[in-house]
């Protein structure tokens, strides 16, 4: 691998405002962001990247490698949470491993985001369509994750009110700001654009920059958690993405993506979800331990993913693609 594509990508600013947030956290400083600013800025994020994404459908319409790439998107959340069940269970619990392998086939956003920030430094060009595989893939996998324990934890007293799971599976606040911006931009497309430009672009960078000074936070805070993990689940928050992006890569090879959209694709099978489905497990499935699920996602995937994860997988990219 090209080791400069990873000290580009370590020397992107928002990057190095995630490591100047963690380092706050190593150093005892008093720095803290205001808790309902990191929520605004997480719900910003979602709407322009949604936003823009439905302008761009519009631009590419529905042709057969959009819908090859979303029907792939929903094949990747329902199988990873099945195949990583399995390997979970050799050293947890039902409970906990339903829930881990749910955050696992989910995805999280932000490192979607961080990946197209990277390519657009990168000047390497990508679909808008890309957001809907975004979206589509962060339900299933809690779908998939409950139905695990239905099956597997025979002696379960609690039985799920499936209303409330769909309800939070779909209607989540970022499914649903995602799914809406998505839908709006393609209603208003070029025009919408335009109106909206200096809000959804102009601001975006910055905004994305803030973030994750505040992802560095929390994300060090939640290292220590980690000692309840133990060897074999740190292991597993990062040999799993790396599976995950390859599997990914495999399917983009096969259905022809281009470079741009390939490396997002593999982004959304590597990362996990820490938001979503941690909120969706805690209503649903108590009886799993939220410093498992929370932790490897938040203080492992998510980091390895913004700083070795994306150079790697485009590395692979360009090596399988040329």
């Amino acid at each position: 691998m090209d080791v400069s594509l990873i000290v580009s990508n370590i020397l992107n600013p928002p990057v190095l405002f995630f490591f100047l947030g963690m380092t706050a956290v190593f150093v005892q400083s008093d720095l803290e962001i205001p808790a309902p600013i990191p929520k605004l800025f997480s719900l910003y994020l979602l709407f322009a990247i949604g936003f823009k994404g439905g302008v761009e459908l519009v631009k590419s319409g529905i042709t057969q490698d959009v819908m090859l790439t979303l029907a792939a998107a929903v094949v990747m959340a329902c199988f990873v949470p099945l195949y990583t069940f399995f390997i979970l269970k050799i050293k947890l619990g039902n409970y906990d491993a339903a829930a881990i392998a749910a955050t696992y086939g989910s995805i999280s956003a932000v490192t979607f985001i961080t990946a197209s920030a990277f390519l657009t430094e990168l000047n390497i060009d990508f679909d808008g369509f890309m957001v809907a595989a975004l979206a589509l893939m962060e339900s299933p996998a809690i779908i998939v994750g409950l139905i695990l324990v239905n099956l597997f934890a025979a002696n379960r007293e609690q039985e799920f009110a499936w209303a409330e799971v769909l309800k939070e599976a779909f209607l989540n606040s970022s499914v649903f700001l995602l799914v809406g911006s998505l839908i709006i931009g393609v209603l208003t497309g070029e025009h919408g654009w335009e109106v909206l430009e200096p809000f959804t672009q102009g601001l975006f960078y910055g905004v994305l920059t803030f973030f994750l000074l505040d992802m560095g936070l929390v994300a060090a805070r939640r290292i220590k958690d980690l000692q309840k993990t133990g060897v074999f689940l740190v292991g597993f928050a990062i040999l799993i993405p790396i599976i995950n992006a390859g599997i990914g890569l495999g399917i983009a090879k096969l259905i022809g993506m281009s470079v741009g959209n390939a490396l997002l694709f593999s982004v959304l099978c590597a990362s996990a979800s820490y938001i979503a489905v941690p909120a969706a497990m805690r209503m649903t499935v108590p009886e799993a331990n939220p410093s498992l699920y929370v932790s490897t996602a938040l203080a492992v995937t998510f980091p390895f993913n913004i700083i070795v994860g994306i150079p790697l997988y485009l590395a692979g990219i360009e090596f399988l693609w040329n």
